[in-house]
Formats: structure tokens, C-alpha cells, sequence
């Protein structure tokens, strides 16, 4: 089975979409507020790029 690097880029960028988040929590909840507003500005980003992605053809949804 070949590697699609389609699918792997979405994979990663929703890994780091949920370490951003998982961060900015952490940071923000220690009253790190630099850290914290960096972290959250992050996961925005990347929200925002996911977002923009053309949707997965039909035949890798399914799989």
C-alpha cells in the first residue's frame, strides 16, 4: 500500500492543531500568558489552514 502524502499531511497538521491546543491549555492555566497567547495563536493557524484544504476524494474517505 502506497503513502499518500495527501492523507500524511492532514494527519500531521491535525496532530499539531491538537498539540497547539493541548499547549495554549497548559500555558494558560499556569498563567504563562506569552506562552499561552502563542500556543492559542498556533492553533488558530492551523484551524484556519485546515480549513482551507480541498475535501479528500470520495474513494479515501471511506477507507
Amino acid at each position: 500500500m502506497p503513502i499518500n502524502p495527501d492523507k500524511l499531511g492532514r494527519f500531521a497538521l491535525r496532530g499539531l492543531r491538537i498539540g497547539a491546543s493541548t499547549v495554549a491549555i497548559l500555558e494558560l492555566l499556569r498563567s504563562d500568558w506569552t506562552g499561552g497567547l502563542s500556543a492559542a495563536a498556533a492553533w488558530l493557524v492551523f484551524l484556519q489552514v485546515e480549513r482551507r484544504l480541498p475535501p479528500p476524494p470520495a474513494d479515501e474517505a471511506e477507507g
